[in-house]
């Protein structure tokens, strides 16, 4: 289930066949509208799911069922269960992340206390050179409705390519929003190396998910090699800042707009 790495603990890369059929036509050129989204809402359903299961805090219950009416001394259940009480809160990094966001919130919402879970709102923009390089990110209008005392904080972002967006996310987050948080968690479909190597060598505290990391654009000798082992000489993004092979702009594709 989770694919053999050298990008150190924070990184956990799922290496599911169920969510790689459905990211693997996600990514195909045939996929539009409506079929994008419906892929969107399984893939992050199944990673958040694992997401909980790996990071959220578990409680032991004790608890009768329904056939306690005919069994009232065997009809009791000792289990483990994610803790209802746990404080949350999913980002929406407008503009491709506002539908992952979404979901998140959703599923957020039908497994703990809704009182506890919150979405919060960042519209962020890449900056580029005149070269169309991405040289960092414009972060602009946000609602963020509270502090983040307790809180498990996810960015649920579909490409982690840069890691410019999440970097002023978290920022932002760390040095402006009161509290301290429980957890941070990167949730994505896509990493770079060059993601990686930036997210985890400036934010230690932050755990990245997802699916795949894309190199596409390494030396063949390096892709030969087990991902992260010759970490430095790995590449996945090209001069335009887009994961190779990537999935094409999602923001672009997910709102039908590409301006």
């Amino acid at each position: 289930m989770w694919l053999e790495h050298r990008y150190g603990p924070q990184v956990a890369i799922c290496n599911s066949p169920l969510a790689h059929s459905w990211l693997s036509e996600l990514c195909s050129q045939e996929c539009r509208q409506p079929r994008l989204n419906q892929l969107m809402h399984l893939l992050y359903t199944h990673l958040l799911s694992m997401v909980i299961e790996q990071e959220f805090p578990v409680v032991t219950i004790k608890q009768q069922t329904r056939m306690a009416s005919q069994h009232p001394n065997h009809a009791q259940i000792t289990t483990q269960v994610i803790r209802h009480h746990t404080r949350a809160i999913t980002v929406n990094l407008a503009r491709a992340g506002t539908f992952p966001s979404h979901i998140c919130y959703e599923l957020l919402n039908q497994t703990l206390d809704p009182s506890l879970v919150r979405q919060d709102h960042i519209f962020a923009a890449r900056t580029a050179n005149a070269q169309h390089q991405v040289t960092g990110t414009d972060l602009g209008a946000h609602k963020i409705g509270g502090d983040k005392e307790g809180a498990i904080v996810i960015f649920p972002d579909p490409m982690g390519a840069t890691g410019h967006t999440l970097q002023a996310a978290l920022d932002h987050y760390l040095n402006h929003i009161e509290g301290t948080a429980l957890k941070f968690i990167a949730a994505h479909l896509i990493v770079t190396p060059e993601y990686l190597k930036r997210i985890t060598v400036t934010y230690p505290q932050v755990k990245i998910y997802a699916y795949r990391v894309d190199r596409g654009l390494s030396h063949p000798s390096i892709l030969a090699k087990t991902p992260g082992e010759d970490w430095e000489q790995e590449k996945g993004l090209n001069d335009y800042g887009y994961i190779v092979p990537g999935a094409g702009g999602l923001g672009e594709l997910l709102n039908n707009s590409p301006i």
